[in-house]
């Protein structure tokens, strides 16, 4: 005779948690943030309003998590194929080259903000975070200052390694490439391509002086 399991509560959350994931960023991308609404998310979704609210307050930190999962799974698929549904961090390679590293990791950059699936969600949250100073808070609290932090770790190394200047601010000096990427990228002023990126660290090495 079979015997007779109970359901696991684990998995069948995770599978709804997924599923909320999923249905927040389809809806955001396809209707704009201000249209979705937890309703709209819980019946896309397939689960009870009740079920979202048990997690979250509100469709802001909905949206947030899902988005940051969804950077969090390609961060480790960047990083290690296998590691999709690990806890894996992902850091900004260091092999010794300073210029080689920060290519890499703004070209992946490129191909992430190029790719419909992250572009239209974090366009629609980038632009509410303007207007709605909360989420804004919370957009570049939980997901913009830990990538930037990575970027601040790769150039203290370097500051370690004698390939940088001891007495920079690492904080600022990141901002000399990844702020006119998100500048270009947020209000079309122009395409974004690897020669760019790989423009701006070569610039932000280098300064603009004759070598």
């Amino acid at each position: 005779m079979a015997k007779n399991t109970a359901p696991d509560s684990t998995r069948r959350s995770e599978k709804s948690r997924r599923a909320i994931y999923d249905a927040a960023l389809a809806l955001v991308s396809e209707a704009g943030y201000q249209k979705t609404t937890i309703e709209g998310i819980a019946a896309r979704a397939g689960v009870g309003k009740q079920t979202i609210y048990r997690w979250w307050s509100s469709k802001a930190e909905v949206l947030l998590e899902a988005f940051i999962d969804l950077s969090a799974q390609a961060a480790e698929a960047a990083a290690r194929p296998e590691a999709i549904g690990e806890q894996a961090e992902y850091e900004i390679p260091d092999t010794g080259d300073l210029e080689a590293d920060l290519k890499a990791v703004l070209r992946a950059t490129v191909d992430e903000l190029l790719d419909p699936r992250f572009e239209i969600p974090s366009r629609a949250l980038a632009a509410e975070g303007v207007v709605n100073r909360e989420l804004g808070t919370e957009f570049v609290g939980k997901l913009l200052e830990p990538q930037l932090q990575l970027y601040v770790k790769r150039l203290r190394a370097a500051q370690e390694q004698g390939a940088v200047r001891p007495d920079i601010d690492p904080r600022i000096a990141l901002e000399l490439f990844v702020s006119p990427l998100a500048q270009r990228w947020l209000q079309y002023t122009g395409p974004i391509s690897y020669e760019y990126t790989d423009a701006l660290v070569e610039y932000a090495l280098y300064g603009l002086a004759p070598r």
